[in-house]
């Protein structure tokens, strides 16, 4: 081939030239217009694509659009939920508060159940003291009631033996104003000043 290109020389006729110039601009004019009608397809292609482009951003900016509105209305409630969360949080806490001092207070008195031990301990000691105690004093009540008993009979027999010389003494004043009844008649006789 570049046998052929070295061999083609121009030839020096002005038809042949004019004809040459003429084939060779209609083949730049071919040219040209392929390369217009590639870049009008190609300018074509790229308005649908641009166009689709856009069509498809709009579509992505509405969904974005509808996500967002959905979002702010999730945060609405959300942030409804978290206040709620807070208040009940708050009234946690103010129980947990309440439950501290309380445990405070368990713990006092746990720490009192030592001394609540030891104090039953000598309680029980007292008790087992005092029952022995009591059961003492029952043998002396036992013992109190023998001797009341003994007492009552004492008394009993006293009370015999007073009216026995209740009788004895009236038996004595019968006798005694019997035996009296000549010191009478003779202090009537010869009175005494």
């Amino acid at each position: 081939m570049t046998e052929e290109q070295l061999s083609a020389k121009a030839s020096a006729d002005d038809s042949v030239l004019q004809a040459q110039y003429l084939r060779s601009l209609s083949s730049f004019e071919g040219i040209v217009l392929a390369q217009i009608e590639m870049k009008n397809q190609l300018s074509n292609r790229l308005n649908w694509t641009i166009r689709a482009g856009l069509i498809l951003l709009g579509v992505i900016a509405f969904s974005i659009l509808v996500l967002l509105l959905t979002l702010s209305s999730q945060i609405n409630r959300i942030s409804g939920v978290v206040v709620d969360i807070n208040q009940h949080f708050n009234a946690i806490t103010v129980r947990m508060d309440r439950i501290s001092t309380t445990m405070g207070s368990m713990e006092a008195q746990m720490s009192l159940m030592r001394q609540i031990d030891e104090n039953t301990a000598l309680m029980d000691q007292e008790m087992a003291s005092i029952s022995h105690y009591m059961s003492g004093m029952r043998g002396n009540l036992d013992g109190v009631r023998e001797q009341l008993t003994l007492v009552r009979d004492e008394i009993g027999n006293i009370s015999v033996t007073v009216s026995n010389m209740n009788r004895e003494v009236g038996v004595m004043a019968v006798e005694m104003h019997d035996m009296s009844k000549p010191a009478r008649t003779m202090n009537r006789m010869f009175p005494i000043p």
